[in-house]
């Protein structure tokens, strides 16, 4: 149990590609409760678990980070994030890596804003990364200059249910991989306010491809559910 800590000013002085740098580091750690805590000012992360797992963070205020704030990737299976804060961050929360057999996620309850993009080559600027056999509920998100949700990437893609989340200004409210191997995604009761680019488009590749879906429905798409989704 990681609980009630305040942590700040971390660097990440040898570099790296996101294994330096961050507040706390789960790597291989089954189980493990990262709640409470008040995370400031790092290089990469505020939270990063990989291979990590049925990881909780939970509760946790995360602010100023130099790459995704709540990461989760590789090789896990499970993984609760719940009811955090993230407020100046170049990405929200990631779950990823189907790739390496992770899955099943929950992410419920988050108030995530002002995401930025960074200047490299890998820019973020995404509120909820999502890829494989999870739920995203109940969030807010405010100020993301890519997307506000996204889901998928390229064929990366399977049992996703994305409900009633409030989005606002983003570029994109939410992003889907419409990739020939992607699977089913459910977006449904979703409130987008002052998407530039439209609420729901199709994603081929990172490129947004077609008309907005809040509008025109997921009739051309089979791996989508798009329904009752409120877009101003």
């Amino acid at each position: 149990m990681v609980i009630s800590n305040r942590i700040e000013r971390i660097t990440a002085k040898s570099g790296g590609s996101g294994e330096n740098g961050n507040a706390i580091n789960v790597l291989r750690a089954g189980s493990v409760l990262i709640n409470g805590n008040r995370i400031a000012d790092c290089s990469s992360s505020a939270i990063r678990a990989s291979s990590a797992s049925n990881c909780q963070m939970i509760g946790n205020s995360c602010m100023r980070l130099g790459d995704v704030a709540l990461f989760t990737e590789l090789s896990f299976e499970g993984a609760v994030i719940a009811n955090n804060i993230v407020d100046k961050a170049a990405g929200g929360i990631s779950v990823t890596n189907l790739t390496e057999s992770g899955k099943l996620a929950v992410v419920q309850g988050n108030l995530i804003r002002n995401i930025f993009f960074r200047k490299d080559t890998d820019s973020r600027g995404i509120g909820i990364a999502i890829q494989v056999d999870s739920v995203v509920s109940g969030n807010v998100i405010e100020t993301s200059p890519g997307y506000g949700i996204m889901i998928g990437c390229g064929g990366d893609l399977r049992d996703v249910s994305i409900t009633d989340n409030l989005i606002r200004d983003a570029y994109i409210g939410i992003g889907v991989s419409t990739d020939s191997f992607a699977r089913t995604a459910l977006i449904t009761r979703n409130t987008i306010s002052g998407a530039k680019d439209g609420a729901i488009r199709a994603v081929n590749g990172s490129t947004p491809v077609g008309s907005d879906l809040a509008m025109a429905g997921a009739a051309a798409h089979a791996n989508l559910a798009i329904h009752s989704n409120a877009a101003c």
